[in-house]
């Protein structure tokens, strides 16, 4: 897909989002501040299906109002419950020394009805076609074959570092700032293209552009390398390729995280087959209150692994 098209897209997703918040305060520090980047272009510039859209923000003020804006509205309109249970629960937004965070608790996460896990979305094939007619259908196409069973971008799944909305949009807090202080926590480079709603701009990054057209997965670094690894399955089931080495520097990144501490094995793993595996920090958080420790033995950890999945 063409660079101009993928502009286009972008541009139209962020006002059809925008639109929907209410809240006047919110929805202009949201047109002024937000940054698209991560697989979406990755999958528009390879012609591939967009699996959702990964928004942040350019400031403090704006992620802590939308992180409060999202809360509250989740809170207000869904019945937000955990594992079954039969059981509102309860959550607010921190916001400690620049670290904005959504703690839901005794669950972790919450989701809309009895959901526990992410929403999973149709996605829209790509198609070919004359860039002006190509632009208007990809985006009514977004639109039009979301979530047709409520309100558009309504949230539907919290986490701690996320916010997922209906229609194939994730709103990210973990990390807010300028681009360039966001891809410094990206774990690929071939996810650091973006696009800016100040000047609606599209910056298409060498050394990204480079690594999908090798399909090469090249680490960077991340905060969250067991995530790292755990994605490099999908990449590699679509026939891209990873170095040794890179695997290495993934390890290299592990081996400094004390994973018997629930609370940094929780952190790591948020966003990832999160369901399976909130169901694995309950279970060490359950064992560790029966026995009064402070930490969980690893070889009790692989059991329990075991028998979840």
């Amino acid at each position: 897909m063409q660079a101009k098209t993928i502009q286009a897209i972008l541009k139209k997703k962020i006002e059809a989002w925008t639109k929907t918040i209410t809240d006047e305060r919110v929805r202009k520090l949201a047109q002024k501040n937000t940054i698209v980047t991560g697989g979406a272009i990755a999958s528009m510039l390879l012609g591939e299906a967009v699996n959702d859209y990964d928004i942040y923000f350019r400031n403090h003020e704006t992620t802590l109002a939308i992180a409060y804006y999202y809360v509250s509205k989740f809170k207000a309109k869904s019945s937000a419950k955990f594992k079954e249970q039969n059981k509102d629960v309860r959550m607010e937004v921190h916001d400690k020394e620049g670290r904005i965070k959504i703690v839901v608790q005794s669950a972790g996460i919450a989701a809309e009805g009895k959901t526990t896990g992410y929403q999973y979305f149709e996605q829209i094939d790509p198609k070919a076609g004359a860039a002006g007619e190509y632009v208007e259908e990809m985006a009514n196409a977004a639109e039009s074959a979301e979530d047709s069973k409520g309100e558009k971008y309504r949230p539907i799944f919290l986490s701690a570092n996320a916010i997922t909305l209906a229609n194939k949009v994730q709103l990210v807090i973990r990390f807010y700032g300028e681009p360039d202080q966001i891809h410094e926590n990206y774990d690929f480079s071939h996810v650091t293209n973006y696009w800016t709603s100040w000047d609606n701009e599209l910056v298409l990054r060498k050394e990204a552009l480079q690594a999908l057209l090798e399909k090469r997965l090249n680490y960077q670094g991340s905060l969250y390398p067991i995530c790292s690894i755990i994605r490099t399955r999908k990449f590699v089931k679509r026939g891209w390729y990873i170095s040794a080495g890179n695997f290495l520097k993934m390890c290299l990144q592990v081996s400094e995280l004390d994973l018997t501490d629930v609370n940094v094995l929780e952190e790591q793993l948020t966003g990832v087959d999160t369901a399976y595996f909130m169901e694995l920090i309950g279970a060490l958080r359950d064992h560790m209150k029966k026995t009064g420790s402070d930490k969980v033995d690893r070889t009790y950890i692989m059991e329990v692994i075991d028998r979840i999945f």
